[in-house]
């Protein structure tokens, strides 16, 4: 059992039938607009939803999703009453930029504290220091980083905590996910 009850949940490349989400009682379930199955998805506890409100921002792909979360008081424990969420989805591609997504699109400055959780298929020894990396894996996941720490956002996975754990036993863990 869990300390602590989940209000928040990022999803990348969740399952869908039709573009729609699976439901589940106790969330309410976001994603991006079809007619592309949804990348991404965020589920928000209905218990967090008496108390506050949200706006759902769109982007322009499937691969991305925000929800500023909104209090009459201030909330999630700091003097703000708003909180931003971002779940993103950014695919690898061969040729530059690299990824579908560049990081100047998602870590801007907010007044408020902004959440981003997703699937970076970016690979640094910050995030997993026992990885072996090519130099073309360590200058583009560098570039997301100087964006992120610049902004600033600071990552939150724990060093060596794998957030890939394969099925196989050929393919080795790795850390994926990541968190600002």
């Amino acid at each position: 059992m869990l300390p602590h009850p989940l209000l928040i949940i990022a999803i990348q490349d969740p399952p869908s039938r039709r573009s729609a989400l699976p439901t589940f009682q106790a969330f309410l379930s976001f994603s991006p607009p079809p007619p592309s199955p949804p990348r991404v998805a965020i589920y928000l506890s209905r218990s967090l939803n008496i108390h506050l409100s949200c706006t759902i921002i769109f982007h322009c792909s499937s691969e991305r999703l925000s929800l500023d979360i909104l209090s009459p008081e201030a909330a999630f424990w700091s003097s703000y009453h708003s909180l931003w969420v971002t779940s993103i989805y950014l695919l690898h591609m061969n040729s530059p930029p690299y990824s579908s997504i560049t990081p100047d699109c998602f870590f801007s400055t907010l007044s408020s504290p902004h959440l981003i959780m997703g699937d970076f298929n970016l690979h640094h020894p910050i995030a997993g220091p026992l990885r072996s990396l090519y130099d073309k894996e360590c200058s583009l996941c560098a570039l997301y980083l100087d964006f992120a720490f610049d902004a600033p956002y600071y990552l939150l996975n724990t060093p060596r905590v794998y957030s890939r754990i394969p099925f196989d036993t050929i393919t080795r863990p790795s850390v994926l996910d990541l968190a600002f």
